[in-house]
């Protein structure tokens, strides 16, 4: 398509006299407006995918950061809110999100989360580098961890929107006075209201298309929790002071008695 520079260098050659201004104003008038490219929504049979993200809320104590994992299939959801996005608080976080479903989704998808992709060349014709902690997690919990595409946020609408929900539905609205009220109410809020409230997209209950369809499809737990060989196990220990050397006593003699004990000789 022609230009609008361009077009002015035509009209201006054939006794045109107004500004490019003029030009552009009435060029957007009668340029058809592509039509916006289909969004074709993605959907995960029971027990292949759920979506992890994390998103940054302030409350009156300070920022809380609210981790958020939601299975594709019945968009069964868990959440938890912590003072920092880490590695640390991914994986404990995800323990307590399997725990809660009761099994592990076969894939996790994730954003360029530098705690999971270190880095991301596919759009140079390479391949995903992944955080070989978080390989060593993924394999002891049986999954596969999956990032989204650079510029393609839309492949991780499941759990974009249920950001915009704990938002609107939970945050907003409420009062709370500090973490423990706030970690009561958002385990009363995932069961009462998040999910047992009707779908906007399956039509359904998470809950109860979860216990129906997916519960049975998910990998079993792991017998026990992950032991990082990076991350310190509890709070770093103060270092130790070094231990006192003994004092010795040492008698105190006259230059002559050393004289005598060595026979005159000095």
């Amino acid at each position: 398509a022609l230009s609008s520079v361009g077009l002015l260098a035509e009209i201006r050659a054939a006794g045109y006299t107004g500004s490019y201004t003029q030009l552009t104003a009435f060029v957007r008038q009668v340029r058809p407006t592509p039509p916006p490219e289909p969004v074709i929504r993605f959907e995960t049979p029971a027990g292949r995918q759920a979506q992890v993200d994390f998103a940054r809320f302030q409350f009156a104590w300070g920022v809380r950061y609210a981790l958020l994992v939601v299975l594709g299939y019945s968009r069964l959801l868990w959440c938890r809110f912590s003072p920092r996005q880490d590695m640390r608080t991914l994986i404990e976080g995800l323990e307590d999100a399997f725990r809660y479903f009761g099994g592990v989704p076969h894939e996790l998808l994730f954003d360029q989360m530098k705690a999971v992709i270190t880095r991301d060349l596919r759009l140079q014709g390479g391949a995903l580098v992944h955080n070989l902690e978080f390989l060593r997690f993924a394999h002891h919990w049986s999954f596969t961890p999956r990032a989204c595409r650079p510029y393609r946020a839309q492949t991780k609408g499941k759990v974009e929107r249920p950001v915009r929900y704990l938002r609107d539905n939970f945050v907003y609205g409420r009062t709370f006075l500090n973490d423990a009220d706030l970690e009561q109410q958002r385990r009363q809020w995932l069961d009462d209201v998040a999910n047992v409230r009707v779908h906007g997209t399956t039509g359904e209950r998470p809950r109860a298309r979860f216990d129906r369809d997916e519960r049975l499809l998910l990998y079993p737990l792991a017998p026990r929790p992950y032991t990082s060989l990076v991350l310190a196990n509890g709070p770093a220990r103060p270092r130790s002071s070094p231990t006192p050397r003994p004092l010795v006593a040492v008698e105190k003699r006259p230059l002559a008695a050393y004289a005598r004990l060595t026979g005159g000789r000095a």
